[in-house]
């Protein structure tokens, strides 16, 4: 019997953004098409957020200077445009909401992401939805290693047969089903 299912949290509950929108920023900040993911998210220093050896903010920061952002000026606007054109994916929330609402399985986040993931959960009111955050900026591991899964079933007190989990990743999807 299902009794728990664990979301991501990035390109679940939040939503994707549109490539148009990354071409936006490439051209505004000058770079080659194509190339503002492989800078941010294939650096070492994305790498070290992920597991919390980096704070949000050092990341940026490290990151800048390959996005044409010299100063700490312009890598903190840059930052600010970025998070803001983060959204939330309307409808996994309203899902969300109405399965806590319900309250017959106990819900879940296990994230790759740079520490502080519960204050984007806040912000956005579904914080108080989960029974448990697992953010692997803040717990020093990371999907797909097995621990990450297995530290949110414990604290989840359910078996991994017992639990769903929703991901946008196939290679965690997998790892999670080679848990059970």
């Amino acid at each position: 019997m299902i009794k728990a299912i664990i979301f991501d949290f990035g390109r679940v509950i939040s939503a994707q953004k549109p490539m148009s929108l990354f071409r936006g920023y490439e051209e505004e900040l000058g770079i080659e098409p194509g190339t503002l993911n492989p800078i941010m998210f294939g650096s070492q220093a994305w790498e070290d957020a992920l597991v919390g050896r980096k704070t949000s903010e050092e990341f940026w920061h490290a990151v800048g200077p390959q996005l044409n952002l010299h100063t700490p000026e312009a890598v903190d606007a840059f930052r600010q445009r970025y998070r803001s054109d983060e959204a939330l994916n309307e409808g996994v929330a309203a899902l969300i909401r109405r399965l806590h609402t319900d309250g017959h399985l106990k819900l879940a986040v296990l994230s790759n992401s740079p520490p502080g993931l519960s204050h984007w959960l806040e912000e956005w009111d579904l914080l108080s939805c989960f029974e448990v955050v697992f953010c692997s900026g803040d717990e020093g591991v990371r999907k797909p290693d097995a621990t990450a899964f297995e530290i949110t079933l414990e604290r989840l007190s359910v078996a991994p047969e017992e639990a769903v989990f929703i991901d946008d990743t196939l290679r965690h999807v997998n790892a999670a089903r080679s848990l059970g």
